[in-house]
């Protein structure tokens, strides 16, 4: 997220000397496939934890903008959109912009709805995959490889992605958006948050993931919704899911959450429900911005069982007949 070392700093969690770690082991542990109605599967854990290990490695760089490692991760964006067959939604899959005189682009995915009538309206389900490059050095490490942020927000969309091309479950056109230059100030975002208002799209939704990649406390929701009281998305993503998956965070206004991350430039152009879901609440993870924010931090069952409890969220939400997800002063 962007900007909170600020906001971390006063809660007094952020710790760079710290080498406090999850449990390695709960992300080895295996889990059940769970499958649809059809017998498709949902996400599988291995999947989210081979993607994780290329998407946050020593490889890409720590994936900042303008970098031959964010090249390598949008390759590798690109190479699972095509091998999903989920098609570009502009004429590559690529949507360039400058920033500082860097060349940045957003890679956008396309699936087109399979209502004759629905398939008009669109829902987008984003995350940013750029991080920032390098960190303060510990034990020799300086590459910030952004396992929680975002590469975790990332790999659920691409697996969410996967999902729908396999089960052609969606009545509405989705677009699947990882933007970089998000840790520039939303730039990627912003801009074609723009581009697709300019083109005149019906945007009905957007959801944003920030940094899903460890658990929150038993008595908490899995996740939090910010910008909680604009809409009534909580409510009905709880209700397409048959459980309280997304909740409300105290902090999350204090801190502005709602305007910190890429969920943000959509609202802005949109005046629609856009908001983001996260699993970090300032509690559980000592590692932004961080070098040692790593792929043995990440929690894979959490992640595994996250992803899938929010397909028939996302299911619910792109096939209602009618937009009932709504801003409050609507």
């Amino acid at each position: 997220m962007r900007n909170l070392i600020i906001l971390l700093l006063v809660a007094g969690i952020y710790s760079c000397g710290s080498k406090k770690e999850l449990s390695k082991e709960s992300s080895k542990v295996s889990i059940e496939a769970k499958t649809t109605d059809s017998g498709v599967e949902f996400v599988k854990l291995q999947d989210v934890q081979q993607a994780m290990e290329y998407m946050a490695s020593d490889e890409l760089e720590g994936r900042n903008t303008g970098s031959a490692g964010i090249e390598k991760a949008a390759v590798y964006i690109e190479s699972f959109f095509k091998e999903n067959n989920i098609k570009p939604y502009f004429e590559t899959y690529r949507d360039s912009f400058k920033v500082k005189k860097l060349d940045g682009y957003n890679v956008v995915g396309y699936l087109e709805g399979n209502d004759k009538d629905l398939k008009s309206e669109f829902v987008i389900l984003g995350a940013h995959y750029d991080h920032i490059g390098v960190g303060k050095e510990v034990d020799g490490d300086t590459i910030a490889n952004g396992a929680n942020d975002d590469a975790s927000g990332t790999i659920a969309v691409l697996e969410w992605a996967r999902y729908f091309a396999k089960t052609k479950s969606n009545k509405r056109s989705v677009l699947f958006t990882l933007y970089s230059a998000e840790e520039m100030g939303l730039k990627g975002s912003e801009h074609l948050a723009a581009k697709l208002k300019e083109a005149g799209i019906d945007l009905y939704t957007m959801i944003n993931f920030e940094m899903i990649g460890v658990p929150r406390a038993e008595k908490e929701t899995m996740a939090y919704l910010t910008g909680f009281n604009l809409s009534n998305m909580a409510e009905k993503l709880n209700e397409y899911a048959k459980n309280d998956v997304v909740g409300f965070l105290p902090q999350a206004k204090s801190y502005s959450l709602f305007k910190r991350s890429d969920n943000y430039p959509f609202y802005q152009q949109f005046k629609i429900p856009a908001q983001a879901i996260s699993t970090f609440d300032f509690t559980n993870f000592e590692f932004y911005h961080h070098v040692d924010d790593e792929v043995d931090k990440m929690d894979f069952n959490h992640m595994t069982s996250f992803m899938n409890r929010m397909i028939p969220a996302l299911e619910g939400m792109i096939n209602a007949a009618t937009k009932e997800i709504r801003m409050h002063n609507e």
